[in-house]
Formats: C-alpha cells, sequence, structure tokens
C-alpha cells in the first residue's frame, strides 16, 4: 500500500473544515443503518477492545499494565521500529494534532464494534489518513477498501464512491477487522491478512505451523509483513510514549494506584519566582532535556528528583523549569520526546 510521499489532494483540506463537527456526532450516526447490509448495533461489543490481541507486539508475549509500554516491546521488533521513527517520526508527531478529528471518528465507530482504539492506526499506513486515495490494485479511500469488499457490506463505488467517506468506510473496515479477528485471534495477523488477504495467512500459518506472526511472517509477501511492522512503529509512536491519554481505562486505574507524589523539593523564593511546573508524561530523559535547554543537570536533577525514574514507571512528573526555559521545552517538546524514545530504542540512554 501506499505511504508517505503521496499528493493529498483538495478534498482532504475540505474534510478537515468539516470533520470535527462530524467527529462530534459520528457515535450517534454509528448506531444507524446506512445501507441495506449494515445492522444496527444497539450495544457495544467490548470483547475484543484490549491489548490482550496485541501479545506479538510485547515480548512475553502480553501486555502488563503495572509495566512500561517500552521496556515490555518485542525484541524482534526494536530494530525495524528505531528505523520506522528515524523516517516517520517527525511526521507521525505531526498528525497527532492535525489528524485529532480522524481519530476522534475513529474512536467512536471502532468502540462500537469492539475493536481496539489502536487499530485506528492501520488507516495512518493505508491512507495517510487521506480520503482520496487510490491505489494501484484499485484500493479507495481512508481505509484502502476494495470495491468487492465495500460491496459486500452494501456501500455504493460507482458514481458516489462510499469508500471516500470517513464515517462509512471506518464502519465497513472495523466489520472486516472483527471478521478477522474472529478467525486469528491476533490483532498483528488481523493488519497481515487485511493488507495481503486471510488465505496468505492461513497459508503462512500451515508452513510456520505457528500463530505467532514473528515465526510465520518470512512464508508472508514482503510487502505484508512490512505493512505489520509500519502498524507495530506507528502503535509504537502513538501509544508507546505511556501518557494517560493512550491507556486503557483499566490501565489508567492500575497506574493511579501506582503513583506516588515525588519527594519534596526545597525551593528558595528566587526558585518560586523564576520557575514554573510543567506537567508531562511519556519517555523523556533528563539528560536530553538538559541539554538541549543548555541546563545544569545537577541543578536539572535538583529541581526535579526522581525524574527518569517516575517517567519509567508510566507516572506524571510535575517538571520544574526556569521560565525561559519551560518556553524553549514547550516549544519542543515533540523533539525531546522522540529524541529520547530513539536514545532508548538505542541503548544509550543514561540518565542521573
Amino acid at each position: 500500500m501506499h505511504w508517505f510521499g503521496i499528493n493529498i489532494n483538495s478534498r482532504i483540506s475540505i474534510t478537515k473544515i468539516t470533520l470535527a463537527g462530524f467527529a462530534f456526532v459520528a457515535g450517534s450516526m454509528g448506531t444507524m443503518s446506512f445501507t441495506g447490509k449494515l445492522q444496527d448495533i444497539n450495544k457495544a461489543d467490548t470483547t475484543l477492545s484490549d491489548k490482550n490481541g496485541f501479545k506479538s507486539l510485547f515480548s512475553e508475549n502480553k501486555f502488563d499494565a503495572t509495566k512500561p509500554y517500552a521496556a515490555q516491546l518485542n525484541p524482534r521488533a526494536v530494530s525495524f521500529v528505531q528505523e520506522y521513527i528515524r523516517k516517520q517520526g517527525k511526521e507521525l508527531e505531526r498528525m497527532k494534532s492535525w489528524g485529532k478529528p480522524y481519530f476522534d471518528l475513529y474512536d467512536n465507530v471502532l468502540a462500537i464494534y469492539g475493536i481496539p482504539k489502536e487499530m485506528k492506526y492501520l488507516s495512518v499506513i493505508e491512507s495517510h489518513l487521506s480520503s482520496g486515495l487510490v491505489s494501484w490494485a484499485g484500493a479507495v479511500g481512508p481505509w484502502q477498501l476494495m470495491d468487492y469488499e465495500a460491496k459486500r457490506f452494501g456501500l455504493r463505488t460507482r458514481g458516489i464512491d462510499d469508500r471516500m467517506d470517513y464515517n462509512k468506510s471506518t464502519h465497513v473496515a472495523a466489520k472486516l477487522m472483527k471478521e478477522l479477528y474472529g478467525e486469528f485471534g491476533d490483532w498483528l495477523l488481523v493488519v497481515a491478512a487485511y493488507n495481503g488477504g486471510a488465505g496468505r495467512v492461513r497459508q503462512a500459518i500451515r508452513k510456520a505451523n505457528s500463530r505467532d506472526f514473528w515465526v510465520l511472517q518470512y512464508y508472508l509477501p514482503e510487502e505484508t509483513r512490512n505493512h505489520v511492522k509500519k502498524f507495530i512503529g506507528t502503535h509504537y509512536v502513538f501509544e508507546g510514549s505511556g501518557g494517560w491519554t493512550t491507556m486503557t481505562a483499566d490501565e489508567t486505574v492500575v497506574q493511579k494506584a501506582l503513583s506516588a507524589k515525588p519527594q519534596e523539593v526545597v525551593l528558595t523564593n528566587d526558585d518560586l519566582e523564576n520557575t514554573r511546573v510543567i506537567e508531562i508524561s511519556g519517555r523523556y530523559n533528563s539528560l536530553i532535556i538538559a541539554n538541549g535547554l543548555a541546563m545544569d543537570i545537577t541543578q536539572f536533577n535538583k529541581w526535579n528528583p526522581g525524574f527518569d525514574k517516575s517517567l519509567a514507571e508510566g507516572k506524571k512528573y510535575p517538571m520544574r523549569l526556569k521560565k525561559e526555559k519551560a518556553a524553549i521545552f514547550e516549544a519542543r517538546k515533540n523533539n525531546f520526546l522522540m529524541e529520547s524514545v530513539r536514545a532508548l530504542l538505542e541503548g544509550t540512554v543514561v540518565s542521573k
């Protein structure tokens, strides 16, 4: 499938203007039958919406909400994620902002079908959230639906192409993903089947005698296995920083229970007058921030004891900086985060 470097036509620009308002009502619209073959859904199915289905992402084939996300990433994914962040990290960080209306819409629709909200990143790697993208194979829209799949669920593909409609196409994509998960039971295999077809995944399972993506990947076409790894990289950039907004409800409960106040910091009147506090979360590193702000690491640690340990445990941290340094941090915080995550993946992270 196409990735970055696509030409985004004016349709997506127009859509950005209207999508924020449209996403507001998407939850209620999602329960309506907009085609003859899409059934009304009166109750959200939440049986699938957890990280257990992402077991191949993690080193122990399971996710432990009490431990930092990054520390659990499957070692076989690290080298690809590292390179992926280098190439696409800045673009993905920008997408966190401009893509929010699309992600809000996706979250509303996917929740109806019990699909983990993280699966919205499949649309990122399929189309870069572009409604007007047409692939060489004839797949169309933000979810890159083929003609026969769209018709199977009652979408129009001639004249007005419903595959370009964010709401309608997301309903169909969710139904497809739910079907695939029902067969394969692992969201990484769902990504593989969505890209390369369920038949190829079944064949790979037979040849490898395994349902573990890392075992069967070499029996898949190169495009398909790279597609899965792009999903992992995107998933990591958006979810791996461990902020509260990227956690499931259960994870949030666990992390709040684990949270503890940092040790008390003795501040002078001058400190109070000339510093400010910024609450952050994510795998920021103290030395990277201090160096980037041209700040003495001893002073940083004096104001911010336990900084690296708290963030590594998935906790929020009230970081104190001089007011002028705080303004610089706010302007460059995404760069600091990406540099910190890259250093973590490369094994070069150090702290005081």
